[in-house]
């Protein structure tokens, strides 16, 4: 019966391993005869019978495999296992007794617990298990090798095989007690018993659970890496060796660093004379570590020399060292050679302690085609021919830095070259034949590090400084020391196709990357916890800069609606985190590259910028720098440093803002007392998008300024409010002055004024007496009260007709992003052509104003305004806007009278909108014809706004088409997603390919923005609770938060929509 069972069992893992890999480097012999498979079986017996294990280990094996003609001096089979790529599934030790063991060439080893098993493979749950299996592998490839991904889906199977046999009755292994076994049985029967009825929810949890993550050890160290990296860009591989300088600080038989997704081929360590293998090297895929164990003790105090060689996949996952796809000037694909390690992604490519605070020096060698570019960190010190058309290029020494900092690339190139006024050398690499394109991002570059220099009184550390434009990126840019990898729109400027807001968002981009090398890479957060630290001050000093370089940009106006909104937003649900949030395993670091790391974590900068003033935020900057060069630091020696330099308790105010999830507003009444003096009440809570009463007792140290009519941009008091309310008196304040709390929108807390108080504000709202940021800000407060229930959207929408003289752009964009959000919740109800008039009566005279031809010398603004204006009138559903975009359209196809880029957005969504497969077709045209990758965005996600729900589907399936690359892929479903008609079938289409998602994103931030956005805009409880059922049966790492955070907006939207829905329709009617 054995025989039969197993027979069964092993069919169906063969012929799902035949549909997922053929495993040739593990030789796992599955595809062989069943007869040679029996023999294996009994070869597998006789081990276990001259083992005899003990009783405690009965149930602890379940699948070893051991790779062939293993002719290592361990007989261990674990040893076998780690030296040879063998595989323990889900973490189970072999309880077969190694010492006894001396056949070097052991088969397979497949053992099985016992059982009766008759009716077994007929049974109910064993075909369950088999179709289980079945749908986990039915969208893999054949031939690929065996990534670490799968080895979850295999262990689960083994577990699950394990289970059934478990609890069938009590055959015995030879040499244990039966008595023994049978009490085994009924106890694991019992269980079976008593948790069937609920299997599904405790499989659930059990794949939930996650060991504790521990951080690697520190007993060995490294100091110096030589690291020599060969990618084969024809077969997708790549090999490589280290030479690590290390040093051993307690005495240790074992060396644990990080590897993942490579196979290190072979160990030595070299210390005092002595040269040492490791008797075996111990895998763990959950944390991401190998662990080298040796036959004796290392002694404390050990300089040594550890060589490794390994080798691993040039993968298209755009992690670790992965392959890009580009085109030769005769159209066939080539591919580059590209790194992407931040987080934690340099144990892709070489193993090493993949911590940023286990730092040391590099020495960077490629063996390279060479016809090839190849570049690194640092710059070309040797360049030596090699036979076989390959040449060897060696780096410089790197400083003293963080493994996710380092980066190669290697692939076709042009550059553009220049040199900043203080002596670097500065290089933006293209596409070939696209040199010109990088002119824009060169001139930026080579003023932004002398302005870095000056600002932080320290000189760049490095001779050179490259950018380069890579076409397969994930994110938008990585600031590597030395090397900046962009994506191609993040860095590329064509001058008759880039849009003046792309331009502006490149010079932003590379202005934060290059304060990156300062702040992240000169100085770096000791643990991911305090990314923050990072990517806070990036985003921070990026408007310093991009201010100081280009002041028509009006930029610190936009941070407020492009960060310090944004930050707010996602601060004010119950499932935020703190700036400051305890992170441990890879996929919740992923997790924290949020909107609270970047734009809360400006925010919270710029408001301390403005508590300490100017000149002692520089001073403190520049003590952070200079005491913690090439170190780690934390939040606490950021407020240190700050606080030295200006004297003020900057730890004491700084600390709730870091350390607190959320913000407070604050509620501000007004009593006028006699002819000149007003006294006003504040009160702090912590806000919450739903107006609920917050769970936890929070209390900041709030900054307060404000301002009056008497100077609307100046400044009338400031203090700190540090308590749950308090009392202060403005003198020379009039009856009919207004009050402005909060002025310049700096202090990251939003602003609840009495009625009495915002009436008065308004008409200086409408007489444009108050300044922008200050407009801005009241009508995104006011549009959060709203949506907390503390205010009626039918009145706001009133307040709304106060800025219809409105002229700056970012105080448009304000009420833009507020209607939109109100846009989504109307597309749930029959008041859409209501609000569409409403929108139409409040833009068409903006439109009229700024026309549809830039002015001669116009405001950088006013072209940044007009786009965005017209874009709304045509989702408003203008028609005077919507023909002449139509012809518009037209007259560019044609080719007499081309498109301004800032314009085109407008007209591709004008003829789309209500376009049919013609139309369709036209622009799939015009996208296959550029090789602008900004056009290729543009068009891609105007698809999404389709109305036929036909077409809405083919661009989803053009989405997932080898067409669109897969960092663009999740953008334009989004863009299905966002529309009203695409928005239920873009969520069937994740439901039934989120496998196929997640294989080809690998979780990050990617696919939780495309989570993000598939989901947030339903607004019934039902979808919420189909939502959440979905994703506990359906587990996505990394994308947990995310999930959870959409969840709890779907339900802000139901209850919004529910509450104010009488009286919106009452009011839109009434327009």
């Amino acid at each position: 019966m054995y025989k039969h069972a197993l027979k069964g069992g092993i069919r169906t893992a063969k012929q799902a391993w035949k549909l997922k890999n053929e495993l040739g480097k593990l030789n796992l012999e599955l595809a062989k005869t069943n007869s040679d498979f029996e023999q294996h079986l009994c070869e597998a017996a006789r081990i276990i019978q001259s083992c005899a294990p003990p009783a405690n280990n009965t149930h602890r094996p379940l699948l070893l495999l051991k790779k062939h003609g293993d002719n290592s001096k361990s007989s261990s089979c674990n040893s076998s296992f780690t030296s040879a790529c063998s595989i323990v599934a889900n973490h189970y030790q072999t309880a077969v007794n190694p010492r006894s063991v001396t056949d070097k060439t052991v088969k397979p080893v497949f053992r099985a617990e016992t059982g009766h098993l008759n009716a077994l493979i007929s049974s109910k749950q064993f075909v369950k298990v088999q179709k289980q299996f079945y749908r986990d592998f039915s969208s893999v490839s054949l031939g690929s090798s065996l990534k670490s991904s799968d080895a979850p889906l295999l262990g689960d199977l083994c577990s699950q095989y394990r289970a059934i046999l478990a609890h069938t009755s009590a055959d015995v292994l030879p040499g244990e007690d039966r008595q023994q076994a049978q009490c085994n049985y009924q106890q694991k029967r019992r269980s079976h018993q008593h948790t069937q009825s609920r299997e599904d929810q405790l499989e659930q949890q059990k794949m939930a659970q996650k060991t504790q993550f521990e951080r690697l050890p520190t007993n060995v160290v490294p100091r110096h890496y030589e690291l020599l990296l060969q990618p084969n860009l024809e077969e997708f591989t790549f090999k490589g060796k280290t030479v690590v300088q290390v040093q051993v600080k307690e005495p240790t038989n074992q060396i644990t660093l990080n590897a993942l997704d490579i196979t290190i081929d072979s160990v030595e360590l070299d210390f005092e004379c002595t040269k040492l293998k490791p008797e075996k090297i111990v895998y763990s895929v959950e944390n991401e570590t190998a662990t080298l164990e040796f036959g004796q003790e290392i002694p404390k105090e050990t300089a040594g020399v550890l060589r490794m060689s390994f080798t691993g996949e040039l993968n298209d996952k755009m992690k670790g060292f992965y392959r890009s796809k580009y085109f030769g000037p005769n159209g066939e694909e080539r591919y580059a050679g590209v790194t992407q390690f931040e987080a934690t992604d340099a144990r892709r490519c070489f193993p090493c302690w993949d911590e940023p605070a286990i730092k040391a020096t590099f020495d960077i060698t490629l063996v390279v085609p060479k016809d090839r570019v190849a570049l690194s960190n640092m710059p070309v010190i040797k360049d030596d021919p090699l036979p076989d058309g390959l040449r060897r290029v060696r780096f410089d020494r790197t400083p003293i830095m963080s493994t996710y900092l380092v980066a190669v690339v290697v692939g076709e190139y042009d550059y553009v070259e220049g040199k900043s006024d203080d002596g670097v050398i500065v290089r933006v690499f293209t596409p070939v034949g696209k040199r010109e394109q990088g002119t824009f991002a060169l001139e930026v570059a080579t003023k932004v590090l002398p302005y870095y220099k000056d600002y932080f009184n320290i000189a760049y550390p490095l001779p050179k400084m490259d950018l380069i434009a890579i076409s397969d990126f994930s994110a938008g840019a990585m600031e590597n020391w030395g090397l900046v990898t962009y994506r191609e729109t993040f860095v590329l400027v064509d001058p008759k196709n880039t849009s003046l807001m792309r331009k502006q968002s490149i010079a932003l981009t590379v202005g934060h990357e290059i304060a990156h090398q300062w702040f992240g890479n000169l100085v770096t957060m000791e643990w991911w916890t305090h990314l923050w630290l990072n990517e806070g001050y990036a985003s921070f000093v990026e408007f310093l800069c991009v201010h100081h370089l280009f002041p028509e940009y009006d930029i610190w106006t936009q941070f407020v609606t492009d960060m310090y909104t944004r930050a707010l937003e996602l601060d004010s649900l119950k499932n935020s985190h703190p700036i400051e949030v305890p992170v441990g395993h890879p996929s919740e670091i992923d997790e924290i590259f949020d909107e609270i790391s970047y734009n809360k974590g400006a925010s919270v900068i710029r408001m301390l910028h403005d508590y300490i003033g100017e000149d002692d935020f520089r001073k403190g900057m520049n003590i952070y720098l200079t005491r913690h060069q090439y170190g780690n630091t934390c939040t606490e020696d950021l407020w240190t440093a700050l606080q030295e330099a200006s004297s003020k308790k900057v730890a004491e105010v700084m600390s709730s803002w870091t350390q607190h999830k959320g913000f407070p507003v604050v509620s501000v009444e007004s009593e006028q007392k006699g002819d000149s003096k007003r006294v006003l009440r504040l009160k702090q809570c912590k806000f919450t998008a739903d107006g609920s009463q917050a769970e936890e007792d929070c209390l900041w140290t709030v900054p307060i300024s404000i301002s009056t009519s008497k100077n609307p941009t100046g400044i009338a008091k400031t203090f700190l409010l540090d308590k749950p309310s308090m009392e202060v008196i403005l003198e020379n304040v009039e009856e009919s002055d207004w009050i402005k709390i909060n002025p310049g929108t700096v202090g990251y807390y939003r602003t609840r004024y009495s009625s009495e108080m915002l009436e008065q504000l308004m008409p200086a709202v409408e007489r444009m007496e108050l300044p922008p940021l200050d407009r801005l800000g009241l009508i995104d407060d006011m549009f959060a009260m709203v949506q907390a229930g503390h205010a009626s959207t039918a009145d706001v929408l009133a307040l709304v007709d106060s800025y219809r003289n409105e002229t700056n752009y970012t105080v448009w964009t304000a009420i833009t992003n507020s209607l939109t959000n109100l846009h989504i919740l109307i597309s749930h109800t029959e008041l859409m052509d209501d609000f569409h008039r409403f929108g139409r009566n409040l833009y068409e005279p903006v439109a009229r104003r700024l026309g549809w031809e830039a002015r001669d010398g116009e405001n950088h603004l006013d072209t940044l305004l007009r786009s965005l204006v017209l874009t709304r009138l045509v989702s408003f559903r203008s028609e005077d806007i919507i023909d002449t975009a139509r012809a518009r359209f037209r007259s560019h196809v044609t080719g007499t009278n081309p498109l301004p880029a800032d314009l085109r957005t407008t007209c591709y969504k004008a003829v789309l909108q209500d376009g049919d497969e013609k139309i369709f077709e036209e622009m799939l045209s015009l996208y296959r014809s550029t090789d602008l990758h900004e056009e290729q965005d543009r068009i891609s996600r105007a698809l999404g706004c389709c109305s036929d729900v036909k077409l809405l589907r083919r661009v989803i399936d053009f989405a997932m088409s080898g067409e669109v690359r897969a960092q663009d892929s999740v953008f334009v479903i989004v863009a299905v997603a966002i529309n009203p008609k695409g928005r239920d079938m873009a969520w069937d289409f994740f439901k039934e390919n989120n496998k196929q998602l997640l294989e080809r994103y690998q979780g990050g931030f990617l696919l939780s923005r495309l989570i993000k956005y598939l989901i947030e805009n339903f607004a019934t409880e039902e979808r919420a609770k189909e939502v959440e059922e979905f994703f506990q049966t359906n587990q996505i790492p990394g994308c947990e938060r995310t999930v959870s955070q959409a969840v709890e907006t779907i339900r802000l939207n139901a209850a919004w929509l529910q509450r104010d829905r009488p009286a919106l329709a009452a009011f839109l009617v009434g327009v």
